[in-house]
């Protein structure tokens, strides 16, 4: 799950948006992460580890980070099929979107951030639109 918070992190940075919009991505991130671990049987202290927290924020930022460095192509405005073709390696979080908003249905669990990078990576959506989406729901406790 943390590759695809890295995609929506690299779309935020490829778009230009500062360190502010990337923290609130990362902390609403790791919040996604937590409900759907916990849903599953999680302890919520594992996701504030280095095993949660600090592999998240590595990932997000990471410049070797491939999930990280595809989001931020997209941003850019590169078409996934072009950043693709050009990888050596498998960006994970590509093929996991769908995976994940899968099991979060059957749990009943809101991936918001999971949807937005889905919605990006499968249905042409526009980055730029939806990480607006993404920064723009309501606060919530994250």
């Amino acid at each position: 799950m943390k590759n695809v918070m890295a995609i929506a992190a690299g779309a935020c940075q490829g778009l230009g948006l500062g360190a502010n919009s990337l923290a609130a991505l990362i902390t609403r991130g790791l919040a996604e992460m937590a409900r759907l671990a916990v849903s599953l049987g999680a302890r919520p202290e594992t996701l504030s580890g280095l095993a949660g927290l600090g592999d998240l924020v590595l990932t997000c930022t990471g410049s070797l980070s491939r999930n990280r460095s595809v989001g931020f192509q997209l941003g850019q405005g590169r078409s996934l099929e072009e950043i693709l073709s050009g990888m050596t390696m498998i960006a994970e979080g590509v093929g996991t979107t769908a995976a994940l908003l899968s099991l979060a249905s059957e749990h009943q669990i809101d991936l918001p951030i999971t949807k937005q990078v889905d919605a990006i990576l499968r249905h042409g959506k526009s980055p730029r639109d939806a990480i607006r989406d993404i920064m723009e729901r309501p606060l919530k406790r994250e």
